[in-house]
């Protein structure tokens, strides 16, 4: 069996920034990288932001994979480990300085779909009439609860605030599971779950800004997400998607670090004998 592409998309969270999400497809494996906000100017990793250096090594690295799921992983984070040994500049600021991503990778092995994932990039799939994410379902309640603490329309100016950013600094000191520039550490959170493979399956990887539908603005449930993309497709989503966000630009109604997340998402569907 193998990944056939049927749409992806990818939007920056504004129009004059950049897009520090990546997503592709091979034959038999697929990825999302969401690349987490900078919270510093550039100058660790040169004229490049850490989150974009990430996500373009993070990138390259899955496009020349080939292979079974976790020995694809592996490689991956040894790349981003040796490329920030290599493109380094200086000794980083803080903890919080550092290059910090989520992901999502699936992969065809025999007849199982095999998905691995750190942090928070989601995964559907649909086999028949059932439908059921593969990570962990999409839950932005502590964040959400973050942003509302520190006042009404905090996400309104994005994360520059010093408030802000002196929240998003102290919650990046504190240990958590990412995708980094440490192999083992990388290597250590992610988890992996397989399921049966049928021809005819769908199969969504989505960046959390697009997951924002189910979470943060409880649009669709996976029943009805899928019914929705099966008849309007993946652009459709993201003009709903966006137009909640644009509708609560002072981001009152839904507590948030910034109006808009990049969104990103690609829709594979499984063909090939079984």
């Amino acid at each position: 069996m193998h990944f056939d592409l049927i749409q992806a998309l990818s939007l920056a969270g504004k129009h004059d920034t950049p897009n520090d999400d990546r997503i592709g497809c091979a034959d038999s494996h697929a990825w999302v990288i969401d690349g987490a906000t900078d919270l510093g100017e550039p100058g660790l990793l040169g004229a490049r932001g850490g989150a974009a250096w990430l996500a373009a090594n993070a990138q390259r690295a899955f496009a020349g994979a080939t292979g079974v799921l976790r020995p694809i992983c592996d490689s991956v984070f040894e790349e981003i480990a040796q490329a920030y040994q290599r493109d380094r500049q200086r000794d980083p600021v803080a903890i919080w300085e550092l290059p910090r991503a989520a992901f999502a990778a699936v992969a065809l092995e025999g007849d199982e779909l095999v998905c691995a994932h750190l942090a928070d990039c989601v995964v559907l799939h649909r086999s028949g009439n059932a439908v059921r994410f593969l990570t962990p379902e999409p839950d932005r309640e502590a964040e959400q609860a973050e942003a509302a603490a520190l006042g009404p329309g905090t996400g309104a100016h994005g994360v520059r605030t010093p408030a802000v950013l002196a929240d998003r600094r102290a919650s990046r000191e504190r240990p958590r599971a990412v995708l980094g520039v440490d192999a083992a550490l990388s290597r250590e959170g992610t988890l992996y779950s397989r399921v049966s493979a049928t021809p005819g399956d769908d199969v969504l990887l989505m960046s959390d800004g697009f997951a924002a539908l189910f979470d943060t603005y409880r649009a669709y449930d996976p029943d009805t997400f899928i019914a929705r993309l099966h008849s309007h497709g993946l652009a459709d989503l993201a003009q709903t998607l966006r137009a909640i966000e644009q509708q609560d630009a002072a981001c009152l109604d839904y507590p948030r670090f910034k109006m808009s997340d990049d969104a990103s998402a690609i829709w594979l569907r499984i063909v090939g004998p079984r």
